[in-house]
Order: structure tokens, then C-alpha cells, then sequence
């Protein structure tokens, strides 16, 4: 029998979606659900502006927001070192991808949050996220063959498909149509998951997608 489906939207470049790794994995363990892992990888200068436009209010809470999540980290006993600068999350995003049909996703996954937010990793750098996909046991000219061909494409089809459901951060979890944005909504996740109408309404849209 198929499982529930949970859709996550992830960047590697948010502090956020570092320290909801561990309860959204525990789901698979938990609930008996199947994640679906996709980027939504974030535009920064978009919904922050440039850095000339940033208020002392916004420099505040940004402070506060990074704060805050630390505090989730430590108590993960995560590592978490503020960000040196914007960066462009592209080439880590297809990362994922590639990585996922390789059947190296976790991996690759944990590696990459855990390499940068202890800035030993640089995501805007192809070089270093190719040296992630070999280290995991991809291989390095079809990783930069995907890059240089269909990943742009694939990558924007899937920023695309994520807003026109409303998705606009990360993490935001998809079920059974449904949007959670943070992992502060992982507890109400888990309530629609448990939901014996629910799980009915999400198997039952799977197994007509897939006759």
C-alpha cells in the first residue's frame, strides 16, 4: 500500500530549513510517510531588497531570526555559523536533484547543510558541490553534464510549479494540498497526517495519479 506523501521545499542556504531536517526525517520513521525532497531556492535581493534599502528594524530582526535558530541548533548539537555572505544556492539545489537519482540524497544532503553552516562549504561554487556528489559516490562529468544541460530548466520548472502553489519560503511542507511553512508547523503537520480522512483523501489522489 502506498504511503502518505509529504512534499518539502528546501534551501541549503536557510537556517531554518537546517534545523527542521531532523523532525521532517523522523517523519519516514514516525508516521510512515514518504518525503519528496525539491529546492525552492531562494531569491534574496527579492523579498529583502538590496542591502542600501535594509532598516536599522530590518537588521534587528535578522539578528533575532539567527539567534533563534541557533538556539534550535544547539540543542541539535548542530553547528551553526552565521552566513558570510549572499549566495546563490543554484548549483547545490541541482545537487539535490542529481544526487537524488543517484540514490545519494541523504548523504549529499546532510553533508551540504552541515559543511556550510559550519562555512566549509561554499553552495555558489560548482567545484565544491561537485567534490560533495564524488565524495558521495556520484560521478563528477555526469554531475557537470547535468549542470551545463537540463538542470537550469528542471530546476526553474520546479521554482515555478512550488509557487503556483503558494509556496513563497522554506521549509514549507505540501499534504494532500495543503501548505506548512516552518518547522514550527511540523506539529500540525503530524495532526492532518494522523487524520484517518486525510491519509484516505491523500492515498486515494495517489493511486488515481499513478492508473
Amino acid at each position: 500500500m502506498p504511503r502518505p506523501l509529504v512534499r518539502i521545499y528546501t534551501d541549503y542556504k536557510s537556517p531554518y530549513a537546517f534545523v527542521a531536517n531532523k523532525r521532517l526525517f523522523e517523519l519516514e520513521e514516525t508516521r510512515g510517510v514518504e518525503l519528496e525532497w525539491l529546492p525552492y531556492t531562494l531569491r534574496v535581493a527579492e523579498f529583502m531588497g538590496t542591502v542600501e534599502e535594509r532598516t536599522p528594524h530590518f537588521w534587528r530582526k535578522v539578528r533575532y531570526a539567527y539567534m533563534d535558530a541557533r538556539r534550535y541548533a544547539n540543542a541539535q548539537g548542530l553547528v551553526m555559523k552565521g552566513p558570510r555572505r549572499i549566495y546563490d544556492a543554484f548549483y547545490s539545489s541541482v545537487g539535490m536533484l542529481f544526487a537524488q537519482r543517484l540514490g545519494i540524497f541523504r548523504p549529499y544532503h546532510d553533508t551540504v547543510f552541515r559543511k556550510f553552516w559550519s562555512h566549509e562549504l561554499e553552495i555558489d561554487d560548482l567545484a565544491a558541490i561537485t567534490d560533495v556528489i564524488t565524495a558521495c559516490g556520484g560521478s563528477v562529468s555526469e554531475f557537470e553534464a547535468y549542470v551545463n544541460g537540463s538542470a537550469r530548466v528542471e530546476h526553474d520548472r520546479i521554482i515555478d510549479e512550488a509557487e503556483a502553489l503558494g509556496v513563497f519560503g522554506v521549509p514549507t511542507m505540501v499534504f494532500n494540498g495543503e501548505l506548512f511553512w516552518g518547522g514550527d508547523r511540523i506539529d500540525m503537520l503530524i495532526e492532518r497526517i494522523e487524520r484517518p480522512e486525510t491519509i484516505e483523501a491523500a492515498l486515494g489522489s495517489r493511486h488515481r495519479k499513478s492508473v
